[in-house]
């Protein structure tokens, strides 16, 4: 469950394609639906954004603005997981496993940290992923939303391929900020942790996995920010070469 996506990793979920050959897209009721779902991501994520920066006004400060924005990002990133059903379902042609994964590491670290371990709540490093997963899913979901329509804004393609570059090392140094500083709260209280003897003779220790999860993003996190940036080149040279033979 590492290198979420706090960049632009999350996979292409068929509309939008980023390859320049063209895909069959999904039927007229199934981008109907999909063009709503992505109209209301977008907006829950500038509900946050606007959340962060009213919260930040009134505060005078950075710390702790988490509060003001609790509910609706536990909401609307949970909500993230029709994206799974989307490809389970066909509506959209890319990998379910690699959708769950790049999902499901976004929901963990929203309800199995930062919801679970009320003491990082507080922690700035919070605020470091949080601010880059709403910038980042208000670009993406425009993104989408725009692709279906079949009118796509050369600015919104651009920012999709580019400001990953500082996005995804910022929510990523978030993340694992967040996780470290859940550690040693999780050590003590035992949180999620199994421990034998039981009638069903299995151990499991919450601490070490959270461990294995920080060390499971030093495969991940290059691999994934190399293929953004090889996909950027072809996706951006692609756009320019278009313009000029127009």
């Amino acid at each position: 469950m590492a290198a979420s996506g706090s960049g632009s990793s999350r996979a292409d979920n068929g509309y939008g394609s980023q390859q320049p050959r063209r895909r069959k897209g999904p039927g007229a009721l199934a981008t109907a639906y999909l063009v709503i779902y992505n109209v209301v991501m977008t907006a829950g994520w500038l509900v946050i954004a606007v959340g962060l920066v009213r919260a930040y006004l009134a505060k005078g400060s950075y710390h702790s603005l988490y509060y003001s924005i609790e509910k609706p990002l536990k909401f609307f990133q949970t909500g993230a997981l029709l994206e799974i059903l989307h490809c389970a379902f066909g509506i959209v042609p890319s990998s379910v496993v690699l959708t769950a994964f790049q999902v499901m590491s976004r929901v963990f670290l929203t309800w199995a940290v930062t919801h679970s371990v009320k003491e990082v709540q507080t922690e700035d490093s919070v605020l470091l992923f949080v601010v880059a997963w709403t910038i980042t899913e208000i670009i993406r979901y425009s993104f989408y939303t725009f692709s279906l329509l079949n009118h796509l804004p050369y600015l919104i393609k651009w920012a999709r391929y580019t400001l990953f570059i500082v996005l995804y090392p910022m929510g990523v140094s978030g993340e694992l900020l967040t996780i470290y500083a859940a550690l040693p709260f999780v050590r003590q209280s035992g949180l999620y942790s199994i421990s034998l003897p039981n009638k069903y003779n299995f151990s499991f220790d919450y601490y070490t996995f959270l461990i294995l999860v920080m060390i499971s993003y030093i495969p991940i996190f290059p691999q994934l920010y190399f293929h953004m940036l090889h996909q950027r080149r072809k996706v951006l040279s692609h756009t320019e070469e278009h313009k000029k033979s127009e």
